[in-house]
C-alpha cells in the first residue's frame, strides 16, 4: 500500500547514505521478509531521487504534506486469496444436494454463531459490571480521595455539559458551578479504550496528594459507564495560551514567566521526591500547565502518570506523551523521572522564546526549536531566542539567558547528566550554582543509531512497541 505525504511519526529514522529512485525503494521492501514498511524521501522539489529506510516495526503516521521534503511511505498489506471454481461438470442433480447441505450448513453455523455471541455478549457486559463495580471500590479506598459526585448532580452544575473550556487528555474539560457558588473545571472522558485506565490513573494520583503548584482534585464521579473529575477552576486558563499568541497586548512579563517556570519546578519536585511514592508525571507541556488568577502555576493532567516505588530507580513501560517533548530515552522504554526533567527544559525554551518548539511556519531551519538552540549556542547569539513580542522580555535577556542554560542543563542526552527537580529549585532560588560543562549537541527529535538496533534494545528488554493509540494527542 503507498501513501503520499505520509511519514513515520518520529521524524529520526535512519536513511539509508544511496540515492536511488522511488520504485527501487518499494522493491528493496517487497525483497525483504523483515521489511514491514519503507519511507521514501525525496531530495527536492521536482526530484525524482532520493533517500529511503526499511523498517521492521511502524507506530503511528503522520500527514507531513507542506514539509521542505516530500516523502512517500509504502506499507506491506496481505493479499486476498482467490477461491477456486467448481469443476462446471456436474449433474443437475449434485448440484441440488450441494446446494441443500450447503444451505443447511450455513444456517446451522449462523444459529451456532448467534448462541456464542449472546454468550460472549452476556460474558462482556458481566465483566463490564464488574469491572466498573471493581473501580468503584477502588476509588474509595484511595486514602485522601475528595467529595463523590453523582452523574445528575455534575449535569446540573454544568447546565448540561454545555460550557467547554478545551479538551484534555482523554476528553473535555467543561465549565460549572457548585451550589456555594464556586467554579469548578469537569473532565468528562470520553468511552474509548485507554479511559479507564486514565481515570484510574490520575484519581489515585492526585486524590491523595496536596500541593500548591499541583492542581487540586475537588471530586469524582464513577456512576455505570461515567467517570468524571472535578478540579478546581483556574482563572487564567493554560500557559500555551499566553506563550504561543505572539500578540504584545497579551504578552507575560519576565517576572510572571520566572515565576511560572519555578512553580512548575517545585510541583515536579514534590512529585518526584516528597510523596509516599515517587510519581513520574509523563506530560510535562504547556497545555498542562494551569494559571490562577495571579498566574501561579499548577501542574495538571495526570492521565500517563506512573506512580514507583522509593527504591526503584527506572520503570519499562511503552512510549507515551507528546512528541516534542519525549526524552530519547524513551526509544529504550526504559524511563526514569529526569523524562519529565527533559520535558520542563524543553518547556522552560518555550517560555523564554515565545514560541513552540516545533514551528512549521518557521523557515527549515529554524523549525525545531532545539535545532536552533544549538545553533546559536554555538555562535553565542542566545539573545536573538528571546520572545522578541515582548518589550520586558527584551528588558531582561541577561537573565533569560541564563535561564535558557538551566534548560540546556535538564536537556542533556545522557539522562544521569540532567539535574533532579530539587536541584533545580534550589538553582532558581540562587542557592545552588547551575552546572556549566554542558553537551549542546541534545537530539532534536531524539537520535538513534539505526532502526533495527532501537528495535533490539526494545526486543532485548522485552518491550512491545506501541500501537497509535497508546501515543498521546493533543491534551
Amino acid at each position: 500500500m503507498e501513501l503520499k505525504d505520509t511519514a513515520y511519526i518520529p521524524h529520526y529514522i535512519q536513511y539509508g547514505t544511496n540515492k536511488t529512485e522511488l520504485e527501487n525503494c518499494k522493491s528493496s521492501c517487497l525483497s525483504n521478509c523483515s521489511c514491514k514498511a519503507a519511507q521514501f524521501r525525496f531530495s527536492g522539489p521536482g526530484n525524482t531521487m532520493g533517500d529511503y529506510a526499511l523498517l521492521n516495526e511502524v507506530f503511528s503516521l503522520v500527514n507531513n504534506d507542506g514539509a521542505p521534503n516530500k516523502t512517500t511511505l509504502f506499507i506491506k498489506v496481505q493479499n486476498s486469496y482467490n477461491l477456486q471454481a467448481s469443476p462446471s461438470f456436474v449433474s443437475s442433480e449434485k448440484k441440488s444436494k450441494r446446494v441443500t447441505l450447503f444451505v443447511g450448513s450455513i444456517t446451522g453455523a449462523s444459529i451456532d454463531w448467534i448462541c456464542i455471541f449472546i454468550t460472549c455478549f452476556a460474558f462482556l457486559c458481566k465483566r463490564k459490571k464488574g469491572l466498573e463495580e471493581e473501580e468503584e471500590e477502588f476509588l474509595d479506598q484511595v486514602p485522601g480521595m475528595p467529595t463523590r459526585f453523582s452523574y445528575e448532580e455534575l449535569t446540573v452544575m454544568t447546565e448540561n455539559f454545555s460550557k467547554k473550556l478545551g479538551e484534555g487528555g482523554f476528553g473535555s474539560i467543561i465549565e460549572g458551578i457548585m451550589s456555594d457558588g464556586t467554579k469548578i473545571a469537569v473532565k468528562l472522558l470520553q468511552s474509548f479504550s485507554n479511559m479507564m485506565k486514565s481515570f484510574l490513573a490520575e484519581g489515585a494520583t492526585i486524590g491523595s496528594i496536596q500541593h500548591v503548584n499541583l492542581v487540586r482534585l475537588v471530586g469524582f464521579c464513577a456512576e455505570k459507564s461515567h467517570r468524571l473529575l472535578v478540579y478546581e477552576y483556574l482563572a487564567n486558563s493554560s500557559l500555551d495560551r499566553w506563550i504561543f499568541h505572539g500578540k504584545q497586548e497579551k504578552s507575560l512579563t519576565w517576572n510572571v514567566r520566572k515565576k511560572i517556570i519555578s512553580d512548575i519546578a517545585k510541583g515536579l519536585a514534590y512529585l518526584h521526591e516528597d510523596c509516599n511514592n515517587k510519581i513520574i508525571h509523563l506530560d510535562i507541556k504547556p497545555q498542562n500547565i494551569l494559571l490562577d488568577h495571579n498566574f501561579n502555576a499548577q501542574v495538571s493532567d495526570f492521565g500517563l502518570s506512573k506512580l514507583v516505588g522509593k527504591d526503584e530507580s527506572k520503570i519499562v513501560t511503552t512510549m507515551s506523551g507528546t512528541p516534542g517533548y519525549l526524552a530519547p530515552e524513551w526509544l529504550n522504554s526504559i524511563i526514569t523521572e529526569k523524562v519529565d526533567v527533559y520535558s520542563f527544559g524543553v518547556v522552560i525554551l518555550e517560555i523564554i522564546c515565545g514560541r513552540k518548539n516545533l514551528d512549521r511556519l518557521k523557515d527549515e531551519d529554524d523549525m525545531h526549536l532545539l535545532s536552533l538552540f544549538k545553533r546559536k549556542a554555538v555562535e553565542t547569539q542566545l539573545f536573538e531566542m528571546v520572545d522578541k513580542n515582548s518589550e520586558d522580555m527584551q528588558l531582561n535577556r541577561e537573565e533569560a539567558v541564563e535561564m535558557m542554560k538551566i534548560a540546556a542543563w535538564c536537556l542533556q542526552s545522557d539522562y544521569t547528566k540532567r539535574p533532579s527537580m530539587s536541584l533545580v529549585v534550589k538553582v532558581l532560588q540562587g542557592l545552588v550554582a547551575a552546572e556549566t560543562n554542558l553537551d549542546y549537541t541534545f537530539p532534536y527529535p531524539p537520535n538513534i543509531r539505526t532502526v533495527a538496533e532501537a528495535n533490539e534494545e526494545r526486543e532485548a528488554v522485552g518491550i512491545s512497541l506501541p500501537f497509535p493509540s497508546q501515543l498521546s494527542g493533543p491534551r
